[in-house]
């Protein structure tokens, strides 16, 4: 991995920020300056960051069972990298699997309806072979990857954080189970970043990036998931959205979404059937039951 390009990856610069400054100096010059301390009085963390060789930060990653992998490496998410403002690298635990994925992100506050088509699903994406990818959020996103890991499928979370600082806790050993199945668990933050609130936005377009249909379960109108929905937009993914209830707040983002022309799709076998149009015939079929059923966790 290029030297320079790991050594900023540890700066934890906000990605829009970090993007600016590589247009303005390039990555080298921009490595030389934090190091000299010429870019910013107020980035001192970044500096001191970037001043360790990238051979020092490789040997931390390899011992803490981390991988960093840049634009145009094999583990570098294919999909992803074709984009303009594709993260320079990314913290790997585990693999990205090399699979057509599909986004399903949602709410925190969701509706036992919402939880419960989130599962389905998640297990009916990974049944057809497909991988899902979200962000281990509370509700929809937790709920689909607890869906991926009962069908024995792969899945990706991207987090807001290090992927050493798993956030929400208590979905570690989800994580884990992602890991373990095949999947990975990914960040464009270095290992040791807590999960501060300006992180989460800009990890939606690495969501949306690595996808190539965004399923929106449930969602108000504001909130990550429209966020993910309109970075789709703008990097020419589709959108599907499960309709409901118009009085309720929860329903209305997606609501909104199928009026503005996102697709609809309205359970498990009509998105399999819709994302078959998309993505061609299931690379697999199965649909066990032990996938079909919900698990009791996410009553």
């Amino acid at each position: 991995m290029n030297d320079a390009v790991l050594r900023l990856a540890f700066a934890g610069l906000h990605p829009d920020r970090l993007r600016g400054l590589v247009e303005t100096y390039g990555v080298v010059g921009l490595v030389r300056r934090l190091e000299a301390g010429e870019i910013d009085a107020a980035l001192p963390a970044a500096a001191a960051a970037v001043r360790s060789a990238g051979r020092e930060r490789l040997a931390e990653l390899a011992q803490a069972g981390i991988v960093a992998v840049e634009v145009g490496d094999s583990g570098y998410p294919m999909a992803l990298a074709e984009l303009p403002d594709a993260p320079p690298a990314l913290f790997v635990r585990g693999v990205v699997p090399q699979v057509p994925m599909v986004a399903v992100v949602g709410t925190r506050r969701c509706t036992g309806y919402g939880r419960g088509l989130a599962f389905d699903y998640g297990a009916a994406i990974a049944a057809a072979g497909w991988g899902v990818v979200s962000g281990l959020a509370r509700g929809i996103d937790g709920s689909a990857h607890r869906g991926v890991v009962a069908e024995g499928g792969l899945g990706v979370a991207v987090l807001g954080s290090g992927v050493d600082v798993v956030y929400p806790a208590e979905h570690t050993d989800l994580a884990v189970k992602l890991v373990a199945g095949g999947g990975a668990v990914i960040s464009e933050y270095p290992p040791g970043t807590p999960p501060e609130g300006w992180r989460f936005p800009p990890r939606n377009r690495i969501i949306s990036g690595m996808a190539s249909v965004v399923v929106v379960v449930e969602a108000p109108v504001t909130g990550g998931a429209l966020i993910t929905a309109g970075c789709a937009l703008t990097q020419g993914r589709l959108v599907f959205a499960t309709p409901g209830d118009v009085r309720r707040a929860t329903s209305e983002g997606c609501n909104r979404l199928i009026r503005d022309g996102a697709h609809p799709v309205l359970d498990p076998d009509d998105l399999i059937a819709e994302l078959s149009l998309v993505l061609g015939p299931p690379p697999t079929s199965r649909r066990t039951e032990k996938g079909m059923k919900r698990a009791a966790s996410i009553q």
